[in-house]
């Protein structure tokens, strides 16, 4: 197994974990570490095609999944301490009641 291979491997693995986390784990933070992870599984894989083939085409989009992760964590962090600060709890079942 050469070395494209494995990083794939490593990629794909970061998306299963992180899309497991999602699926399986209920508490908001944890879930939005999952999406995290999953976007670096992403990430991983976009770098090493862009490796393979020599281009920097890869290493841009992994520059703007960067900046567009960085401002889903400013917006998404605060809006979960709001609805925390609402339903006393973290998990994400809870979040349904405020349906309206």
């Amino acid at each position: 197994m050469d070395r494209t291979h494995l990083l794939l491997a490593l990629a794909g693995a970061l998306f299963t974990i992180g899309l497991l986390g999602v699926i399986v784990r209920r508490h908001a933070l944890v879930m939005l570490m999952c999406m995290e992870l999953m976007l670096n599984g992403v990430n991983l894989s976009l770098v090493t095609f862009a490796q393979q083939r020599g281009d920097a085409a890869g290493a841009v989009l992994v520059f703007l999944a960067f900046v567009v992760a960085t401002a889903e964590v400013a917006l998404a962090i605060p809006i979960v301490l709001l609805l925390v600060r609402h339903t006393r709890s973290l998990d994400a079942d809870r979040f349904s009641e405020l349906r309206g």
